[in-house]
C-alpha cells in the first residue's frame, strides 16, 4: 500500500512542470527565489531564535496573551497603591481623630445588637412586655 502511494506521488511529480536551467541559454539571468520579507526581517529572526532557546531549555510559552499579562499586572499595582494610600490617610490622622472613630464604631455595633435581638423575639414576648409596662404606670399616668 505504501509503495503504490509512493509511485502515484511520483506520477504526479511527473506531471508538474518543473523549470529546466540547463536547456536555457547561459547568457540569460536564472530566475532566483523570492526572500519572504517576514522570514528575512531581523525581529522575526530574533523571536524564532528566542522561541527555539526556550523549546531547547523547556520553558514553555506563557498561556496568557501579553495584553492580559499587562492588564493584570496594572490591576495588581493600582490595588497595591490604593492599600498604600489607605494605610497613610490612617497613619496622617492624629490620635485624637482616631479615638473618635473607634468609639463611634462601639456606638454602632450597640445600637445593631438590641435591633437583632428585638426582631428575634416572638409576637406574644413583645405583647406581654408591653402589658407590663401599662401594669406598672400609677392610675393618675393612665387617666391621661
Amino acid at each position: 500500500m505504501y509503495s503504490e502511494i509512493q509511485r502515484e506521488r511520483a506520477d504526479i511529480g511527473g506531471l508538474m512542470a518543473r523549470p529546466e536551467y540547463r536547456d536555457w541559454n547561459p547568457e540569460l539571468i536564472k530566475p532566483k527565489k523570492l526572500l519572504n520579507p517576514v522570514k528575512a526581517s531581523r525581529s522575526h529572526q530574533e523571536l524564532h531564535r528566542e522561541l527555539l532557546m526556550n523549546h531547547r531549555r523547556g520553558i514553555g510559552v506563557d498561556s496568557k496573551p501579553e495584553l492580559q499579562r499587562v492588564l493584570e499586572h496594572r490591576r495588581r499595582n493600582q490595588l497595591v497603591k490604593k492599600k498604600k494610600e489607605e494605610l497613610e490617610a490612617k497613619r496622617l490622622q492624629c490620635p485624637f481623630e482616631q479615638e473618635l472613630l473607634r468609639r463611634q464604631q462601639r456606638l454602632n455595633q450597640l445600637e445593631k445588637k438590641p435591633e437583632k435581638e428585638e426582631d428575634h423575639a416572638p409576637e406574644f414576648i413583645k405583647v406581654r412586655e408591653n402589658l407590663r409596662r401599662i401594669a406598672t404606670l400609677s392610675p393618675e399616668d393612665r387617666a391621661l
